[in-house]
């Protein structure tokens, strides 16, 4: 049995009760009301991931009384709220982002998006590309895909769940670490788990009927331990994924392929937009830089703009 005071692990949230996890036992608790306030700025304060604080109260339910350091995490803007933020998880290893060219299409800039915030927030990413049997049917754009990304650093890993194809290779990327999941809806993210690690099923994924309020299915993450050891964090699929607390002038830091070339630039705050001799846009012309990821930084500068004020 759980002792009067402990620390465990949030493993899954519906926003007014959280299971936590300590030892082997899970564990329903509630939040501690002045704890809420701590995240002001945050539609939930408590995330997957996070280390908490854990205690018996008067009536002998569990309360979460406070959270430890976050070693790091993955936030976005919280949708419609441009104040407000919303953290997916945090203390996580790696994360995986399913992308589709096709059925349906993952669009350019939410990679981007996604990738900067991983960059900005220290979490190794890796892109699999999902449906590569379907995707094969347009050899170009599966060319063109692993030439934007690989030139820009990152490891794309091929992936069909239907045909067994990169299974093997990402169920090894996942033994023994604590791995975010993340995509649009539709990407096959359940599928994948499924042929990934056989008799997990995150569409159903269940809490304690008691407490269960239905929202952690289109809003909250949920973590499942994995047979070889780690555990996986899926994500409900995510339709946009606005940046917060990214300045402009810190944003060409994310982007891998930029952080080369920025030394060269003539002046020290050089936005890579319109200054003369910008190491960045030169590297462009030349195409050493993949044209649709500065445009991706071109849009993200222009659009986010009023939210990182």
């Amino acid at each position: 049995m759980a002792e009067e005071s402990f620390l465990a692990t949030v493993v899954q949230s519906t926003g007014s009760w959280y299971e936590v996890m300590y030892g082997s036992e899970r564990l329903q608790c509630r939040i501690r009301g002045k704890l809420r306030l701590k995240g002001v700025r945050s539609t939930n304060p408590v995330v997957v991931g996070d280390q908490v604080r854990c205690e018996k109260d008067d009536q002998g339910s569990y309360v979460i009384v406070g959270i430890e350091p976050r070693r790091n995490y993955i936030i976005r803007r919280a949708s419609n709220l441009s104040k407000e933020s919303h953290i997916i998880a945090s203390n996580i290893d790696q994360a995986l982002l399913v992308v589709t060219l096709f059925s349906p299409e993952t669009a350019t800039e939410f990679i981007d998006r996604f990738l900067v915030t991983c960059e900005a927030y220290k979490v190794p990413v890796t892109i699999l590309l999902a449906k590569i049997d379907l995707a094969r049917t347009q050899p170009q754009a599966v060319e063109e895909f692993h030439s934007i990304y690989e030139s820009a650093g990152y490891r794309i890993v091929e992936v069909s769940a239907t045909e067994g194809e990169g299974v093997q290779e990402v169920r090894e990327m996942l033994r023994g670490k604590t791995t975010l999941l993340s995509g649009n809806s539709g990407v096959g993210k359940s599928t994948l788990v499924a042929a990934v690690e056989p008799g997990l099923d995150i569409r159903t994924g269940e809490i304690s009927q008691s407490h269960n309020k239905g929202k952690h299915t289109t809003t909250f993450s949920t973590m499942y331990p994995l047979s070889d050891g780690g555990y996986i964090i899926d994500t409900p699929g995510i339709k946009g994924f606005g940046l917060i607390d990214i300045e402009d002038a810190e944003l060409a830091h994310y982007f891998p392929e930029m952080m080369r070339y920025l030394p060269d630039c003539k002046f020290y705050n050089c936005s890579h937009t319109h200054e003369p001799h910008c190491a960045v846009v030169e590297a462009v012309k030349r195409g050493e830089i993949a044209y649709p990821r500065y445009e991706s930084y071109l849009k993200i500068m222009d659009e986010d703009d009023k939210y990182r004020k």
